[in-house]
């Protein structure tokens, strides 16, 4: 986050004496005195411990302000403090969840009879990587700490050796994902995310539906910039969001919802999977799927360019659709925002100039997707990138130190790499999908798609399924190029279906202007649309650039 100089406080405390013995213990409140910076959004922006934006208020120094009991007998200034600390949370893991995570390993390790065209190591790797998978649906520990577990028991059965097991912590699309939560903190510490997104609203928010479509576009714009939904939601989009609909009247938790803050909220969060769909560095699930269909043996070159070029024309036709079917479906009750413009403009004029850090994040994004659309591999542009930020102190190393979501991502994500690709090496993946029936296209899409209500994650999903629905997709005789980016696309999509399904889901839901019945009508109304949409406009654009 971008430093904002913060004037020193002159105003000195004052204290009175205690009266009696027992004041003597009284605990003094701390009673914060804070002023935002130039925002349009001063009192009302969400605050989040690592995506922080400028919009978002920053405290100044603590200044004690005594509060003096009117009682004057010791019975009185005994009462005991209202602000004691909560409980600590439970530690360890959680019972239930961790019973069933192990239970259903050692049920196909030691129950279900092993095919005779499987190794008995490769049927212990996948029994080990099963009880991992599900860990990362019902979160016995945090994800990192459960992936490290699973590792830690393929190396203790002997199922892995030492350097196999860690051999994907070395792998190149891993650090390009770590790497690009970097990026991502430098987009929001340097305001430039918030500056874009309030441009947008001071050229198209006039209206409701004006007002949706510039969110929508501003992130699409830096979608490529930052490779999180989550980020995107919680550092830009939400606090201005809760800023436009709380100034309209529209509060989260009653029926003012309506007004403005449900639309607004729906229409950013279904519109968010197509903006993460149309750049191949807008998602970190985007590059995990690429390694995998990798490990396949289906290789796409100039990755940034095929990847964009696929999908340009069904994800801006999604763009373009999805604020104004929910307009008609879920219609706000303010179709007018006039004040929108003003406000934004306000905010503009506040915030001056663009900086020095800002220009440098726009030159350092541009000169790394230059670099890699001419050959230099993307993580090598990446380092550049990052090492330029650094260099010019945009951003320092405690800042990559304490971006906590990298690190644990960088872990877990390698731990699902390099079991995916064993059990690709072993067999397994192969077996899986010689033993299915060659299906059609569509059903293969649909079934990657809907599994995803069971489960909570994105990235956990591809570790899991993507390797499988991928072979299958080329037992059916499926183009390899077309199946591995076909259900990359998709991972995408289905970010909005429930309100645990994404990062972003729990953020939007958690603002709470919409109601939990809404969020699955609709996600699947969505999800529709978006399959029509992407299956027409894809068969056809797709047959045009000669996928299939």
């Amino acid at each position: 986050m971008e430093s904002l100089a913060l004037r020193s406080l002159s105003t000195t405390p004052t204290f009175s004496l205690p009266t009696t013995r027992s004041a003597l213990f009284h605990r003094f409140p701390y009673k914060p005195i804070s002023k935002s910076p130039p925002s349009i959004f001063p009192s009302h922006s969400r605050s989040f411990p690592t995506l922080r934006s400028r919009s978002l208020s920053l405290s100044r120094p603590h200044i004690i302000r005594p509060i003096h009991s009117s009682s004057q007998n010791d019975t009185a200034s005994t009462v005991p403090p209202t602000n004691l600390p909560s409980p600590p949370p439970p530690r360890g893991a959680k019972l239930l969840p961790f019973v069933i995570s192990i239970s259903i390993g050692l049920i196909l390790r030691f129950l279900v009879p092993k095919p005779v065209e499987v190794s008995p190591q490769a049927w212990q790797l996948l029994s080990i990587f099963l009880s991992t998978i599900a860990g990362l649906v019902l979160s016995p520990l945090p994800v990192g700490a459960w992936a490290f577990l699973g590792l830690t028991t393929s190396i203790v059965t002997r199922t892995l050796a030492f350097p196999t097991a860690f051999a994907a912590f070395t792998n190149e699309v891993i650090w390009l994902i770590v790497i690009s939560f970097f990026f991502a903190r430098g987009f929001v510490k340097t305001g430039l995310g918030d500056r874009i997104a309030t441009y947008f609203v001071k050229w198209l928010g006039k209206s409701t539906l004006g007002l949706s479509y510039g969110l929508t576009f501003s992130e699409a714009l830096i979608a490529p910039a930052m490779p999180s939904t989550t980020a995107r939601a919680g550092g830009v989009f939400l606090p201005i969001i809760k800023s436009l609909s709380l100034s309209a009247g529209s509060k989260p938790g009653d029926s003012s919802s309506k007004k403005l803050g449900s639309y607004l909220i729906q229409s950013q969060f279904q519109s968010a999977g197509n903006s993460s769909a149309l750049f191949l560095t807008a998602a970190a699930q985007n590059l995990l799927c690429l390694k995998l269909a990798e490990e396949l043996g289906v290789i796409i070159s100039s990755p940034w360019v095929s990847w964009f070029k696929a999908a340009c024309v069904p994800a801006l036709v999604a763009l373009l659709a999805t604020p104004l079917i929910l307009y008609k479906l879920y219609p706000p009750e303010v179709k007018d925002t006039p004040d929108a413009p003003a406000m934004a403009a306000k905010k503009l004029k506040q915030l001056g100039p663009v900086t020095r850090n800002e220009w440098i994040m726009v030159g350092t994004m541009l000169l790394a997707v230059s670099l890699d659309a001419l050959g230099i591999p993307s993580v090598v542009a990446a380092m550049i990138g990052l090492s330029i930020l650094l260099l010019l102190g945009v951003l320092d190393w405690d800042d990559c130190l304490s971006e906590k979501s990298a690190w644990d991502t960088l872990a877990w994500f390698a731990v699902l790499v390099g079991m995916a690709g064993q059990l690709t090496n072993l067999g397994i993946v192969t077996w899986m999908s010689d033993s299915v029936a060659k299906s059609a296209f569509g059903v293969l899409q649909a079934s990657y798609f809907l599994i995803h209500y069971l489960f909570a994650s994105q990235t956990g999903h591809v570790g899991a399924l993507y390797s499988a629905f991928l072979a299958m997709h080329l037992a059916a005789g499926v183009p390899g190029v077309l199946a591995a980016l076909a259900l990359a696309y998709n991972t995408n999509l289905f970010g909005a279906i429930t309100h645990y399904s994404s990062g972003q889901a729990a953020v939007y839901y958690g603002a709470g202007y919409i109601d939990l019945p809404d969020v699955f009508k609709m996600g699947f109304t969505m999800a529709l649309v978006n399959a029509i949409i992407w299956g027409v406009t894809g068969t056809f654009w797709w047959k045009f650039l000669g996928l299939y």
